[in-house]
């Protein structure tokens, strides 16, 4: 795991007030949800900072070990339907840590910890479950896209209670082949039953993102950001 991460960095307005920082999934790369910040029409006040990190090189097992962009290694049977199981948990840990960096990057540069989301899809919405459920100071909230809720069984006794009513939004696509249903759903009553606050949105669709999907995310980022949309 590299010292920093190298990001991508698209501010919505001058001087911003808040940001959000979004994972990417496995073997994709920062600039793979750079374009959906036009798409969210989230012109402020206050302005926000998107940083889109770009996950280190490391080989994964589940990919015949070839070496792509990760936040963790995947093993055969990672993926069974139960939170958690069998996860990486050394390169689940170095991201969380490298995560934090970007945080606490952040907080060096005027923005409050509540005023920031962290954000993910698939392996990247693992490790933002990961990191803002343990952050120690309040954030705006947690989003959570087409994934699952990695070292579940931790949780209990690593969270943080400073994000114990943190907002979350989570989304999954009830078609999705790479995270079963049944793998989002037992993750999202986990957290339920460790009393999180979960917004769930489930939508007709594989391992991606939809326009339904889009307009939730707007809205919600709405609340916990208090920013305006565009008109």
């Amino acid at each position: 795991m590299p010292d920093s991460l190298e990001t991508i960095e698209i501010e919505t307005a001058p001087n911003p007030a808040a940001s959000v920082i979004w994972m990417h999934g496995l073997g994709a790369d920062g600039n793979d949800f750079a374009p959906i910040v036009p798409e969210l029409g989230l012109r402020g006040p206050p302005g926000i900072r998107f940083i889109f990190p770009h996950a280190p090189m490391m080989p994964v097992t589940i990919n015949n070990g070839y070496v792509m962009r990760a936040w963790y290694d995947v093993t055969y049977g990672d993926l069974e339907g139960k939170p958690g199981k069998k996860a990486d948990e050394r390169g689940v840990r170095q991201s969380q840590a490298a995560i934090e960096k970007l945080i606490a990057r952040e907080n060096e540069r005027g923005i409050a910890s509540r005023n920031i989301v962290v954000a993910g899809f698939s392996q990247g919405g693992a490790i933002a479950l990961q990191t803002g459920l343990r952050h120690a100071e309040r954030l705006a909230g947690i989003m959570a896209l087409s994934t699952y809720l990695p070292l579940a069984d931790r949780l209990p006794t690593e969270a943080s209670a400073a994000n114990k009513d943190a907002p979350i939004i989570y989304a999954h696509g009830t078609y999705d082949p790479v995270i079963p249903f049944a793998m989002a759903t037992a993750s999202r009553d986990k957290l339920g039953e460790l009393g999180y606050r979960v917004e769930w949105h489930e939508y007709p669709m594989q391992h991606a993102v939809c326009p339904e999907e889009i307009a939730a995310i707007r809205e919600w980022l709405t609340k916990v950001l208090r920013v305006k949309t565009e008109g």
